[in-house]
């Protein structure tokens, strides 16, 4: 088979498709993607749960005793309110959160762990802890660790700053 030319578009494409921005932007979502495969698969193997439903208990349990609402878990975790409905339809079903009625407005309903739920949240805890220690904390220098996570703070910083 006769290779063809390249056209000018073409050449322009591929600088495009190879150029630094895109790799390194790629390496990031791929490592990040990667990572969270790898702490998904131990929670599910060693917890039973996933790493989403470990998101919403380490937001539940971060500020014990504040009332967060479907709603605020939404937010919190970027997903929609059906993503967040069946997510905890299916927590409930599982017996680590409970819906309750809102005190303040009977038409919120706040979500709570339940005693299960917080000794699921501890053992999840540990296994995060230790994929997280072998994958994102161990193959960088102490000093390089600090640099990554200084510099993922300032860009989620100027992304919350400049929304839109």
């Amino acid at each position: 088979m006769n290779a063809t030319p390249l056209q000018p578009d073409d050449q322009a494409l591929a600088r495009a498709a190879n150029s630094r921005l895109v790799r390194d932007f790629g390496l990031l979502i791929k490592s990040a993607t990667r990572l969270e495969q790898r702490i998904d698969s131990a929670l599910r193997r060693e917890c039973g749960i996933s790493h989403t439903m470990l998101e919403v208990l380490i937001r539940l349990c971060r500020r014990p005793g504040e009332e967060v609402s479907q709603r605020q878990l939404a937010d919190d975790l970027t997903l929609t309110s059906s993503g967040t409905t069946r997510l905890v339809d299916r927590m409930e079903e599982a017996g680590l959160v409970r819906r309750v009625p809102s005190p303040g407005d009977r038409r919120v309903a706040l979500v709570e762990p339940t005693a299960e739920g917080r000794r699921a949240f501890l053992r999840a805890a540990a296994v995060h802890a230790d994929v997280v220690e072998e994958y994102f904390v161990k193959p960088l220098t102490a000093d390089d660790y600090a640099r990554l996570t200084s510099a993922l703070g300032e860009i989620d910083r100027a992304l919350r700053e400049r929304t839109g």
